[in-house]
């Protein structure tokens, strides 16, 4: 298993860690509360927890009970998540009323492993026949002959030698350094995949976020938080949960997790590990907002999120069916919508709401601080992928033929290949023609030579 394989099973399995030491029922966490208010919910809930003590059974000497129990009441201390005066106690239904709670987001798995078989379903019987009907062409692709020394150093050395790499394999196989440079060239031809996985790829993604997008907008549409942000922390933390915004945050949160599960597999992009840390820090977000209820600034987020990412997956599928005009039309749509939502709405309106406003209400605590600096991580991300769609952009303004993806998708071409055989017809053709002075063959230099 490579790094990128790797990477994918370990950042997955730290969460499903995480979930397995905090997730469960957090009432059994709870203390009293500063103001020693005495009220009868938090009561019915310390006598649980004491029962909850009382009857679990631990192994006698075996220290990682008690250690993860140490754990899990550090994590589930409510002065770190909620202002002064407010706890999990809060969080309880009642009355009718329904409240997010931790242990909810277990349902999150069975949602990614259904996304990831339902991803397979779509790709085969509706990506497939869709980029057919467009138009994907595939490459021919050259595949090198077999040779035992190349192989082993292009795996296990580098997959781009230098000058003084290409002399000493030369060397050893007995091969020009040219050939060794167009063996090396195709073989990461070879590795690169096709334009029809690509096109999958980007068709799966493009329909959920549009999907996701029109359903966030149904959901939000008559609340009062979605035109007055100040309206997120009216109530809080006693804020009431929807089914609405239950399955928008569950379905959401699946999704990044089959994202994770399957990176190993997914076509990998120029900015790898920039798309790594986005997707922790949106699965962290998610999962932060929801245990502490700030289900009204998720939604939010994540409706932003969604509005733009579905016109760069459009973008990419045209780009592969080779629709060049489309293509750079729907790219400048999706740039000025991306600079829109990411670097005005998100910073100056939602993060200004959850920065600066509820400071007016509550004095900060350590979960103000945590989702703030999720909120700060994100939007680093977006002001570097701001950067890259400006050089997209600027490369498109002299009238390029097709706006790249630097984003993710740039790779070396295969037209160097062609270079190549080109070079080597020329040559052919000057040992031909005789040797070749100043760009000219010789009949044509002979003109300055005087007549002897």
């Amino acid at each position: 298993m490579g790094p990128q394989g790797r990477e994918s099973c370990l950042i997955p399995a730290c969460w499903l860690l995480a979930v397995l030491i905090t997730a469960g029922d957090s009432t059994a966490f709870q203390s009293v509360p500063a103001n020693n208010s005495g009220r009868d919910v938090m009561l019915t809930s310390q006598n649980a927890a004491i029962e909850r003590e009382q009857t679990l059974v631990q192994p006698a000497g075996h220290p990682l009970n008690p250690m993860l129990s140490t754990l899990r009441d550090w994590f589930w201390n409510e002065r770190l998540w909620f202002p002064e005066g407010h706890g999990w106690a809060d969080l309880e239904d009642r009355d009718g009323l329904t409240y997010s709670k931790p242990a909810n987001l277990w349902v999150t798995l069975p949602i990614a492993l259904a996304f990831l078989v339902i991803r397979q379903i779509f790709e085969r019987t509706v990506a497939t026949p869709l980029a057919a009907a467009l138009g994907v062409k595939e490459k021919v692709r050259v595949r090198v002959e077999h040779n035992p020394t190349l192989e082993s150093y292009f795996n296990n050395t580098t997959k781009n030698p230098t000058q003084s790499q290409f002399v000493s394999l030369a060397k050893k196989t007995g091969s020009t350094e040219r050939q060794i440079q167009i063996w090396f060239r195709r073989r990461r031809n070879q590795d690169r995949p096709n334009q029809l996985k690509k096109f999958r790829e980007a068709s799966w993604r493009f329909t959920f976020y549009l999907l996701a997008f029109i359903a966030g907008l149904g959901a939000l549409i008559d609340k009062p938080w979605l035109y007055d942000m100040k309206e997120m922390w009216n109530g809080f933390p006693m804020l009431t949960l929807l089914p609405s915004q239950y399955w928008y945050y569950m379905i959401e949160l699946g999704f990044y997790l089959s994202l994770l599960f399957s990176v190993a597999s997914d076509v990998k992009r120029k900015d790898f590990k920039e798309q790594i840390l986005h997707h922790v820090a949106t699965i962290l977000l998610i999962s932060f907002s929801w245990c502490v209820n700030y289900i009204r600034a998720g939604t939010l987020i994540m409706l932003v999120h969604d509005t733009a990412d579905s016109l760069l997956e459009s973008a990419k599928m045209f780009n592969y069916a080779g629709w060049r005009k489309t293509c750079n039309y729907i790219f400048i749509v999706f740039a000025i919508i991306f600079m829109i939502t990411r670097l005005v709405i998100f910073p100056f309106w939602i993060i200004h709401c959850t920065w600066v406003y509820p400071v007016t209400v509550y004095r900060p605590f350590f979960g103000y601080y945590f989702f703030n600096g999720l909120l700060f991580i994100l939007q680093c991300l977006h002001i570097f992928w701001a950067a890259l769609i400006l050089r997209m952009a600027i490369k498109f303004l002299p009238g390029n033929n097709i706006v790249e993806d630097e984003r993710s998708d740039r790779e070396e071409s295969d037209s160097e290949d062609e270079e190549e055989e080109e070079g080597e017809k020329e040559q052919k053709a000057q040992m031909k023609n005789g040797p070749v002075q100043n760009g000219h063959s010789p009949l044509n230099n002979n003109h300055h030579r005087k007549k002897q």
